[in-house]
């Protein structure tokens, strides 16, 4: 779920940039680790502008009632960047280390500690970001280890697909299939009741517990495929410009209404795998 309320800071040292086939992925490591750009045929595909492309939604995912969450009697307050809420972690406002690089693989890092980023819990976030050989698909994958005591965290991913993509005044259409959709309260979160999937526009949690599975068509141009395994997705589709699908570890409000706990011997790992083809 999403706000335009935020701002994000513009990167500062140049892009990461992963090439394969006809693909081209940038990703931008001190602008929240998000992918910048994904042009396939010297398409982009992905929303421009410093606060948009693909970015990481990570130690949580959508909005945090009030922004408080407990961690057994533990309550934490994090800043609220969208009123009354705080939305969308704290790693897309962070700069992030580069691990390491190859021609069609990245891996970058950031610390849970790191000052700017107001998390109560030490430990350490992962993003690699894997073109395949062929040029043919983009794999996200993220971890989120524990360094001492055990917390609550979520992950995922919050893409702009541009709506028009190929400026020929064809939108793109999402088709998808959830098994149902998280009620959404006038607060703009879920009220713990699921109800069957409602036609859009959404800016709406669902449930696909056979793991997310949508696909992007731009008409007689290329079809976009984004395969997941965990089960929760939000989508956003409200603006002009961009339709977003944004595979979660779990619903907005997830770390107070279903947290689930990463330990030291336990990180919390999902990934997001996009898949296309061309149609002409």
């Amino acid at each position: 779920m999403s706000t335009d309320e935020d701002t994000q800071p513009a990167p500062r040292t140049a892009p990461v940039r992963l090439a394969a086939g006809a693909a081209e992925v940038t990703v931008q490591p001190d602008n929240g680790c998000r992918v910048g750009s994904l042009r396939v045929a010297g398409t982009e595909l992905l929303r421009q502008g410093a606060k948009y492309g693909c970015f990481p939604m990570v130690p949580w995912c959508g909005r945090i009632d009030h922004g408080q969450f407990r961690n057994g009697g533990r309550l934490h307050q994090m800043p609220v960047n969208a009123a009354p809420h705080a939305i969308h972690g704290t790693g897309r406002n962070l700069a992030w280390r580069t691990a390491r690089t190859s021609a069609t693989q990245a891996a970058f890092t950031y610390d849970l500690s790191d000052p700017a980023a107001p998390w109560p819990y030490p430990g350490r976030v992962t993003h690699l970001v894997e073109l395949a050989e062929d040029g043919g698909s983009l794999t996200l994958t993220m971890g989120v280890e524990a360094a001492a005591d055990s917390f609550p965290a979520q992950a995922g991913w919050h893409p702009w697909f541009r709506r028009n993509a190929f400026g020929d005044g064809a939108d793109v259409r999402l088709d998808f299939a959830p098994e149902w959709q998280e009620e959404r309260g006038d607060d703009h979160l879920p009220t713990g009741r699921r109800i069957l999937p409602r036609p859009g526009p959404w800016d709406d949690c669902f449930g696909m517990p056979r793991g997310v599975d949508a696909t992007l068509t731009w008409p007689g141009r290329l079809e976009l495929r984004v395969t997941s395994r965990t089960e929760w997705v939000v989508v956003y589709d409200e603006q002009e410009a961009a339709v977003c699908v944004e595979p979660q570890s779990g619903p907005p409000n997830g770390l107070n209404t279903a947290p689930r706990l990463v330990t030291p011997i336990d990180p919390l790992e999902i990934s997001m795998t996009w898949s296309w083809r061309e149609l002409s």
